[in-house]
């Protein structure tokens, strides 16, 4: 789809004003013929920053999907397992209930997947009702009526604690998709002088591919050229491939050119998050503000695509910010690149348990 952003006027801005209406959002009279405005701008950084995704005030794909799948509410639809899965708000409230229940959805991503549908039929069973899979009013009604406590931990959260708990494994033989982000349909942020993310992403994706390759590691670029996969493409392929962990590499950019220094990201929404994907997110944002020099950034959830729908730990990281005249010099540098390289790497080995708690101690 195109993006839509300030200025953008017609049917399709007017049907995402009235959506983000439906929800709350308050926008002015003026533009709700389908003008992009300031208002309507507002809104969708608002909803952005509520649903954890990136917020820019554009809608593109990963803004739309979420805007469509805010709109539903548990009981609105019959769910079931089925080739395209349901997504939705009203997926993920009843993973949210099977896990409080004690029966394993898995993530609570709003994706009514393999293991959501299992724990669909597993509580059909429990509660003495006819096993067939379908969501409807009865099964919901029984939901309803046990009253699940809805603030514990998911099932799926836990699980992945332990986990991580027990992890002692290499980066010899691991495999890593990697994925540069963005592509010709949405270049991202531009330094001062006009080069695009897009462009620049490659760069730190090869020499990061040579790092781990160096290691042991089987690394695996998820775009190359002109390739341009949507967010769940590239999400898919990691899948596909079956691969240990993935990388999607970024740059951050911000309307103050001031604005400086490295940031990780993990899968994480106000009821959920991925224990390994934010221990892989720390471990790499601590070697890139230790090793680099860059400010700390910290660690952030999101729930855009490839953190999302990813069956691995996968985190987003962006280095630098590519509007930042400093940071923009740097990126352009082979040997800067070949630094955050290791880095990413250094954190990525760290995590696969690969070095020694004391030598840990001591770096």
């Amino acid at each position: 789809m195109r993006i839509i952003r300030s200025g953008s006027r017609g049917e399709d801005v007017r049907d995402i004003q009235h959506r983000l209406l439906a929800l709350g959002a308050s926008i002015g009279a003026e533009e709700l013929e389908g003008r992009f405005g300031e208002t309507t701008e507002a809104a969708v950084k608002a909803f952005q920053q509520r649903r954890g995704l990136l917020v820019d005030g554009r809608v593109g794909t990963e803004t739309w999907t979420d805007l469509l799948e805010a709109g539903y509410r548990l009981g609105d639809r019959t769910l079931y397992l089925r080739y395209r899965p349901f997504r939705g708000d009203d997926v993920r409230a009843l993973q949210r209930r099977l896990n409080a229940l004690g029966f394993d959805a898995g993530r609570e991503d709003g994706i009514l997947g393999t293991q959501t549908g299992v724990a669909i039929r597993d509580f059909q069973r429990n509660v003495g009702h006819d096993v067939d899979g379908i969501v409807g009013p009865e099964t919901l009604t029984a939901l309803e009526r046990l009253r699940p406590p809805l603030e514990a931990p998911s099932r799926a959260v836990v699980r992945e604690q332990e986990s991580l708990r027990s992890m002692d494994s290499s980066l010899v033989g691991a495999r890593i998709a990697i994925d540069p982000g963005h592509g010709p349909s949405d270049e991202g942020n531009r330094n001062p002088g006009g080069r695009s993310e897009a462009e620049v992403t490659p760069l730190l994706a090869l020499a990061l591919a040579e790092e781990l390759e160096s290691r042991g590691a089987e690394p695996t670029l998820l775009r190359a050229g002109p390739e341009d996969p949507s967010p769940g493409a590239r999400a898919q392929a990691a899948n596909d491939l079956g691969v240990d962990v993935c990388i999607s590499v970024h740059l951050n950019g911000d309307d103050d050119p001031g604005a400086e220094g490295a940031t990780c990201f993990y899968f994480g929404t106000d009821t959920s998050h991925s224990p390994a994907g934010e221990r892989l997110a720390d471990l790499i944002q601590e070697r890139l503000a230790s090793d680099l020099g860059l400010m700390d950034g910290r660690t952030h959830p999101l729930a855009i695509a490839l953190l999302r729908e990813t069956r691995m730990p996968a985190v987003q990281v962006e280095p630098c910010f590519i509007t930042n005249l400093k940071e923009a010099e740097l990126l352009e540098d082979q040997e800067f690149r070949a630094g955050v390289a290791r880095a990413i790497a250094d954190g990525v080995e760290r995590f696969f348990g690969a070095i020694s708690s004391s030598a840990e101690q001591a770096g």
